[in-house]
């Protein structure tokens, strides 16, 4: 329906119609800024009476009201509102369906637009960012990422660019100097550029002449043929073709000649203002000249320089020729094996300590001086250890070894410990780290200075062989008189001590001129031969040739604990010096050829041949022609104390230091095994031997004894009531009293080698005595004797350190005293007895061996004897053969 329909009345009868029609209305009259509801509803209100008023005429006033009109009016206005409705909801819709679409489309732009926006801000940012190195960070981490690659990748391609600009312009320059020199024989670009004073012009200069020097191999090789370097022409070179380097009739120019003079002249050049900068300590100066010396030849020459010209090698070029002096007392101290070491020799350790100040100052030099100072550090210091220190180490060293052995060995220990010092002292210093930990290189070059100092020292099997030759001199010195003293044994067989005391000129003459004469040779300086004098116990002469004659004493021939002590104390002291000197890999041989050293020297030549004198001399007196004498007990005595302190030596010192190889460890073992042993069977044979010694001479005794002392006749009862003992029991008590005396005053009361050894001196004589009463008839005051006997000898064994069991009541010495009173007891009593003997057990027994379980019983039979022996001892009673007595007899 048009909008432009206006609202109007039917008023004129020429429109009138049977049907009266609603009021018409458009959209428009609602969108009017005057529309008011109220209005629009009187309207149709008014609209409708009029109508009614026009068809009733005037009398209408009095009719009733009729509402039809007014409702078909307003059924027609509503049917109206709700079309006009109808086509506003459509538009209505339409409308805010394009809103909408436009809404959308406006907000996908914002998002695009201000999506774009940021990225051009992030860019924006990240390129200022990369570009002022400010590194700030910028949201999103792959936008960031992308757009730094980038500026990476630009900044690339610039650098390339620039390189190649100055690649190019090298090139050029260098095609211009190659020019110069092949055709005009000049360098004059390069002097040029040399004299421009800056340090980045001559290190192009070092580069382009090295470059030329390569151009001149290749291109001109006719220079590096020629010696001389002199000028020459050439028409051709044999093949037709022309040289690149020459043109036709043109003169050949020495390339190679020309570009080594320069290099010559900047080499010379840059070292000298380097010199000039270091005597003004310009130490920026000194580093660019370094740096340019070291593109241009490796940075040996200005090294060279700076070393060779260092005041610290300057000052000691002469005292480090110097001899080495000293005092001459402390040089014979530093050679006596009984005086403690001294420290390290004055002027080395003087040079040691100015070298630590001097290397800790010049490495702060360095450090500030060369680009490149760990490698300058490390020349400073090989100069500083293979000229100043070496040369006087090997002075100090050759010095001591003038002197003697020993005292080369203690200088090399304390020059080596000084030395390590300062090696450790300059690594907890750092040098140019300083004040952080040394760097790695210069740490392995102080220790490979140090090693090589001494390797010329430790070459092979050198240095053990040195120890082991300064301690078997030692040790023959030592032992000169012992040995002197025993070489005389097989050529008299008398008892020991005469042995020893028996005047033996010749032979020491002889002894004595060998090692006097050994000595005088070339091979011992004048100090060590008096010190090996001193140490042997022997002085020289006034004419300081020929010792004074050698007088010998007893105590010569007998081992001496001081003496095992000192060569121990001497083993020590080198083993400590091989722990600190040797390489670790070869301690257990060396602690094997010490060992080796010390069985050969204390072991054998020492111990066994003192236990072999003793042994030999125990062997002579069991004859028993003579009283044995026992004094060679003390030197067994000695022998079993240096054995155990030799023994003590090795399984806590040298065994333990070759734990790092099982197969020397064990041959170590091995032969500390053997030596023991021989020892220890010497020892027991000598035992032996003394114990049989003592009973084949108390045997002679009681062969002495007189058949009559048991049986004193009735006129002498006076004379024999007073004896308290035979004169035969009286001489073996004094006898065996000695023996005891010697054997505890010679064996060590320690172990059981004491107690075992008086045991057995005991059993035996206790089995001769037992024996010895079987051969002797004695009467009735002779029993009495008898007793007396028995009792002295009982009461002395008992009084021994020996066996419990045997000194124990009812023990295998209580035996003497029962067979004392079976030359006592009457015949009841002695029936008593026998019938103890039976009802023990014993009968038919030997009772030697005083062992026995049995015990005694109430008739006192004794413990050991048997009926056997009863009976022997009873038919040596005079009585024997009365009646009461032959019936006892009977009974056994």
């Amino acid at each position: 329906m048009p909008d432009t329909v206006s609202m109007t009345s039917q008023a004129t009868p020429a429109s009138r119609s049977v049907f009266p029609k609603g009021p018409s209305f458009t959209l428009e009259d609602f969108s009017n800024r005057d529309f008011i509801v109220k209005e629009f509803i009187e309207t149709l209100s008014d609209t409708a009476a009029s109508n009614r008023r026009s068809i009733g005429g005037p009398s209408s006033a009095n009719q009733l009201f009729d509402p039809k009109p007014l409702i078909r009016t307003f059924e027609h206005a509503q049917q109206r509102l709700g079309e006009l409705s109808g086509d506003l909801e459509i538009r209505e819709n339409e409308l805010s369906a394009a809103v909408r679409r436009a809404e959308a489309q406006h907000s996908q732009n914002l998002n695009t637009l201000g999506r774009k926006l940021k990225q051009t801000i992030g860019s924006f940012q990240q390129l200022d960012t990369s570009l002022n190195g400010a590194g700030a960070q910028i949201a999103g981490a792959d936008h960031a990422e992308a757009t730094g690659n980038m500026a990476v990748e630009t900044g690339r391609r610039l650098e390339e660019l620039d390189r190649q600009r100055r690649r190019a312009l090298d090139a050029y320059f260098l095609l211009q100097c190659w020019e110069g020199v092949s055709n005009r024989g000049e360098i004059t670009l390069l002097e040029n550029l040399r004299r421009s004073g800056t340090g980045e012009a001559k290190v192009r200069s070092a580069q382009i002449a090295r470059q030329l020097l390569r151009i001149s191999q290749r291109l001109d090789p006719h220079s590096w043929n020629e010696s001389g370097g002199k000028n020459s022409k050439s028409h051709g070179n044999g093949s037709g073709e022309q040289s690149p380097t020459e043109g036709i009739d043109s003169v050949r120019r020495n390339t190679r000649e020309v570009i080594e003079k320069f290099s010559e002249t900047l080499e010379k050049d840059l070292l000298k203002q380097f010199d000039d900068f270091y005597r003004k300590a310009n130490f920026e100066g000194m580093r660019d000249c370094a740096t340019v010396l070291q593109d241009f030849s490796g940075g040996a020459s200005v090294i060279a320089l700076f070393v060779n010209q260092h005041q610290f090698f300057i000052d000691r070029s002469q005292l480090v020729t110097e001899e080495v002096a000293g005092d001459p007392e402390s040089w014979e101290k530093l050679a006596d094996p009984d005086a403690e070491p001294l420290k390290v020799e004055p002027s080395l350790q003087s040079l040691v300590d100015e070298v630590k100040v001097v290397v800790q100052e010049e490495s702060a030099i360095i450090k500030r001086a060369f680009p490149y100072y760990e490698q300058v550090l490390g020349k400073f210091l090989q100069r500083v250890f293979q000229q100043s220190i070496q040369q006087r180490l090997e002075m100090v060293l050759e010095r001591a070894n003038d002197i003697s052995p020993l005292a080369f060995l203690r200088s090399l220990q304390s020059s080596r410990s000084y030395i390590s010092a300062l090696v450790d002292d300059l690594k907890s210093h750092g040098l140019t780290e300083n004040p952080d930990p040394i760097s790695a290189q210069t740490a392995l070059v102080l220790d490979q200075q140090l090693e090589d100092l001494f390797v010329p020292y430790f070459v092979g099997s050198s240095y053990i062989e040195r120890e082991k030759k300064t301690l078997e001199e030692l040790y023959t010195s030592l032992l000169f008189r012992f040995t002197t003293f025993h070489a005389r044994r097989k050529k008299a067989a008398t008892t020991f001590m005469a042995s020893l005391s028996k005047s033996g000129t010749e032979l020491l003459s002889s002894a004595r001129d060998t090692y006097i004469n050994r000595l005088e040779t070339s091979e011992f300086s004048p100090t060590h031969r008096k010190m090996l004098l001193q140490v042997a116990g022997l002085r020289e002469s006034g004419d300081a040739t020929k010792p004074t004659d050698v007088k010998l004493v007893e105590d010569d021939g007998l081992p001496s604990i001081a003496y095992a002590k000192r060569m121990l104390k001497w083993l020590a002291e080198g083993v400590g010096r091989g722990l600190e000197l040797s390489v670790t890999s070869e301690t257990p041989k060396d602690m094997l050829a010490l060992l080796s050293l010390l069985i050969s020297m204390m072991g054998e030549g020492y111990i066994e041949v003192c236990l072999d004198a003793a042994l030999e001399t125990a062997t002579s007196q069991e004859s028993g022609k003579a009283e044995p004498d026992f004094v060679y007990l003390s030197a067994v005595r000695n022998a079993i104390g240096i054995a155990n302190l030799m023994i003590m030596c090795v399984n806590t010192l040298l065994i333990p230091l070759a734990a790092g190889s099982i197969t020397v460890r064990r041959e170590m073992e091995k032969k500390t095994n053997l030596i023991t042993v021989r020892i220890e069977d010497k020892v027991n044979t000598i035992e032996q031997k003394t114990i049989d010694a003592t009973l084949t001479w108390i045997n002679k005794l009681l062969s002495g004894q007189k058949k009559n002392d048991f049986r004193p006749k009735e006129g002498d009862n006076a004379a024999w009531l007073e004896k308290l003992q035979t004169p035969t029991c009286a001489s073996i008590c004094s006898f065996l009293a000695r023996v005891h005396s010697v054997i505890v005053q010679s064996l060590p009361s320690s172990g059981t080698n004491l107690r075992q050894l008086l045991t057995e001196i005991a059993l035996g004589v206790r089995s001769l005595l037992l024996e010895h009463f079987k051969r002797f008839s004695v009467n009735g005051p002779g029993g009495l004797l008898v007793t007396k006997d028995m009792t002295q000898y009982n009461d002395l064994l008992k009084s021994w350190d020996i066996d419990e069991q045997l000194k124990a009541p009812s023990g295998a010495l209580d035996v003497l005293l029962e067979v004392g009173s079976l030359f006592v007891v009457g015949s009841e009593a002695l029936r008593e007895k026998v019938r103890g003997s039976a009802a023990s057990g014993t009968g038919g027994r030997s009772g030697v061996t005083g062992s026995s379980n049995a015990g005694r019983s109430p008739g006192g039979s004794p413990e050991g004897l048997g009926v056997h022996e009863v009976r022997a001892y009873v038919s040596r009673r005079e009585d024997s053969n009365t009646p009461a007595m032959q019936n006892v007899l009977n009974t056994l």
